[in-house]
């Protein structure tokens, strides 16, 4: 996204939608961000009826605009709703369609993976919805990837979130996708939320309340980002943790839902966004800041993480003067 382009992200509004997804995406693109000093999302709501009734029935949403705005949405946000098995409207679909048609960005949240699925736009691609309807989906809708087992999917311009919190965690992809790390952990201090949970983390992780405070990951968490430019083993993160390898995994995929080393991975590669957006360092020494060792490291790395070399993510997002 050009930093001084208005990027239109539309969401459509249908009967049954989630009242809290809706205020995810008020709150992450239309909310207005002086603070950040450029120019930010322009955002607006669409429906196809003139009044919408939300989930429960727990208020009516008016005076937002036809499906004629779709026609204008660079990011176009799906409907979800509480029984995805209900046919979405026609018309809605035939929005959805000539969105994806022109090019258009397609993002769901939740159930909204059935709405793309009904419009037929994403045959052959990777998404993910709600763990409660996996089953469901992957029966009605066998010709696409689904990837029942994680936060959200990235591929490339369709994007879905399996779930409520997810939605939080898919909007600030996105914006990381479109104005950086940096950019990106402003809001999510701003929201006071996790700033960065990997899209490949479980989405439905049993936690029974632990029997004591020390059981938390924090402090090993703590350990470990503040020595991110060091070699640092999962031997050395057991250590910290004062438990054994096996255990520290279990712990991980309890309270994370993830490995040590997808972690790890992940906080090194956060770290080397911010450094490349912040000025003019070599790679080599960002590489070893990092603890990713060498610049070729970092590169795949990068790559794998953002769809982005160095050299292309500086150039998109970075500044010699600081953050912006």
């Amino acid at each position: 996204m050009s930093k001084g382009s208005s990027h239109r992200v539309v969401a459509i509004v249908e009967d049954g939608s989630n009242p809290f997804e809706l205020g995810v995406a008020t709150e992450l693109f239309g909310l207005r961000r002086p603070e950040l000093d450029r120019t930010w999302y322009d955002f607006g709501l669409c429906a196809a009826a003139p009044t919408v009734r939300m989930h429960l029935g727990m208020f009516t949403l008016s005076g937002v605009r036809g499906l004629d705005a779709v026609d204008g949405a660079d990011t176009l946000i799906v409907p979800n709703r509480p029984d995805p098995v209900v046919p979405v409207r026609p018309e809605v679909l035939a929005a959805v369609r000539r969105a994806a048609d022109r090019g258009a960005r397609l993002v769901s949240f939740c159930t909204g993976a059935f709405t793309l699925a009904e419009a037929g736009v994403i045959e052959g691609r990777r998404v993910t919805t709600h763990w409660r309807w996996v089953d469901e989906f992957a029966r009605r809708h066998p010709g696409v990837r689904l990837e029942p087992d994680v936060l959200f999917v990235d591929d490339g311009d369709v994007l879905t979130a399996a779930g409520s919190a997810a939605a939080l965690d898919l909007g600030l992809h996105l914006i990381r996708r479109d104005h950086g790390a940096e950019i990106a952990n402003i809001v999510s201090r701003r929201l006071i939320f996790a700033g960065h949970r990997d899209g490949g983390q479980r989405q439905f992780v049993d936690r029974p309340l632990p029997p004591r405070l020390d059981t938390s990951l924090a402090p090993v968490l703590a350990w470990a980002r503040a020595r991110l430019d060091e070699p640092i083993t999962i031997a050395a993160l057991a250590t910290a943790a004062a438990t054994s390898q096996a255990t520290l995994h279990r712990r991980f995929q309890a309270e994370l839902g993830t490995t040590p080393l997808a972690w790890l991975t992940t906080e090194r590669v956060t770290l080397a966004c911010r450094l490349l957006e912040h000025g003019t360092l070599p790679l080599d020494h960002i590489a070893q800041a990092s603890g990713f060792g060498t610049a070729t490291n970092l590169r795949t790395q990068l790559r794998r993480h953002t769809g982005l070399t160095p050299t292309a993510y500086r150039r998109r997002f970075g500044t010699p003067t600081g953050p912006r």
